[in-house]
């Protein structure tokens, strides 16, 4: 994921070792057309999240052969969504995921699918034209469906700042949907937003030396294997 217009300091190349309360990971698209899998589980590796679609018409043309890749590697994967707000609702967006990659299965693998909603790399609108309660409304179309359909909630993916600007630091997710905090810093991000307590996922670079981003994981491997196994 890139993020168009993040208003945080990158780190370029930081990937933080992982420690026994952390776990090393990272996300990726068709950007890194091919991944080495095994030397990234190799380097300490545990998990990594795989863009499968955008909007309702995009499906990521490597999602399968990264996912295969991954779990072949023994990686714990997911599946992601880049929400395209302005283009369709919540719940068609959802659904899309879902028929393309966004499943989740009770089997110790596989994470919740995550929504992926930021600074619109389209236009200069970046909130899309759904600032404040339009947009709360638009996030919980998709979330609802995407509950209803695998019976756990999707993770959400987003920086404080675009969810301060954009939603107007709602709150109502922050007890349901793990929270995956974008913030390209050397030390954990501080600044939680919404009610979110912590976060689950720090999202601490865009430079992982295997591929995409770097993403460390708030706690141990028993925890990451709970989540995905919605525990």
């Amino acid at each position: 994921m890139k993020l168009a217009n993040l208003a945080l300091t990158a780190t370029a190349g930081l990937s933080l070792k992982a420690t026994p309360e952390t776990v090393q990971g990272f996300d990726i698209s068709n950007h890194q057309a091919t991944v080495d899998f095994k030397a990234a589980y190799n380097d300490g590796a545990r998990f990594v999240m795989i863009k499968a679609t955008e909007g309702t018409t995009y499906k990521d043309k490597v999602f399968s052969s990264h996912y295969q890749g991954a779990t072949d590697a023994g990686m714990i994967r997911g599946g992601y969504h880049f929400a395209l707000p302005d283009s369709s609702s919540g719940a068609e967006q959802a659904q899309w995921f879902l028929k393309n990659g966004g499943g989740w299965s009770k089997d110790g693998i596989t994470l919740p699918g995550m929504l992926d909603i930021e600074y619109n790399p389209y236009g200069d609108d970046k909130c899309y034209g759904k600032a404040g309660e339009a947009m709360v409304a638009w996030i919980k179309d998709f979330v609802d469906t995407y509950q209803k359909a695998t019976g756990v909630y999707p993770m959400i993916y987003s920086t404080a700042d675009w969810w301060n600007t954009c939603t107007g630091n709602a709150k109502g997710f922050g007890n349901t949907c793990p929270l995956v905090l974008a913030a390209y810093r050397d030390s954990p991000p501080t600044t939680i937003p919404g009610d979110w307590a912590t976060y689950t996922i720090w999202q601490n670079s865009d430079s992982y030396k295997h591929g995409g981003d770097s993403d460390i994981f708030n706690g141990g491997y028993e925890q990451l294997q709970k989540i995905a196994n919605a525990a």
